[in-house]
């Protein structure tokens, strides 16, 4: 404990760009427990949707047309603000959300969220972690 207490003495840049550093991790950590927490895998997904959740693609609609998720809704990122009026019977219903990685999707989650969705997650991994599941997908519109 002497030697500790002696380096941290003769060293304290690097103790504390090592506290700093520490730091970051936690809070990264912390932050993608967050956003974690409002997804749902491909097969939780599958699950839902069996349940009767609501499945948007948010994608460009020539995405859509090229392959989507089985039973997911077209609905543009552009028209997701005014989502409150058009899917109002679906507030209290599970309703996931997916693009081609998950970030935009992120994004989707939060607005839905302030619209009063209380039971709006993220696909983990987009429809690229769809495909990489080795999961089925549909063609056209």
């Amino acid at each position: 404990m002497d030697r500790f207490l002696q380096y941290v003495a003769n060293h304290p840049g690097l103790v504390g760009l090592a506290a700093v550093a520490a730091l970051l991790v936690v809070v990264y950590e912390l932050r993608e427990r967050g956003s974690s927490a409002a997804s749902v895998s491909p097969q939780e997904l599958i699950r839902l949707q069996n349940q009767g959740a609501l499945v948007l693609d948010i994608r460009k609609a020539d995405a859509f047309e090229a392959g989507h998720v089985v039973g997911a809704r077209h609905l543009p990122s552009d028209q997701i603000p005014a989502a409150g009026d058009t899917l109002k019977k679906h507030k209290e219903k599970p309703v996931i959300v997916y693009c081609d990685t998950g970030s935009l999707a992120a994004a989707a989650i939060r607005q839905l969220h302030a619209q009063g969705f209380t039971k709006a997650f993220n696909l983990r991994g987009g429809l690229a972690g769809w495909r990489t599941d080795n999961l089925p997908v549909a063609k056209g519109a």
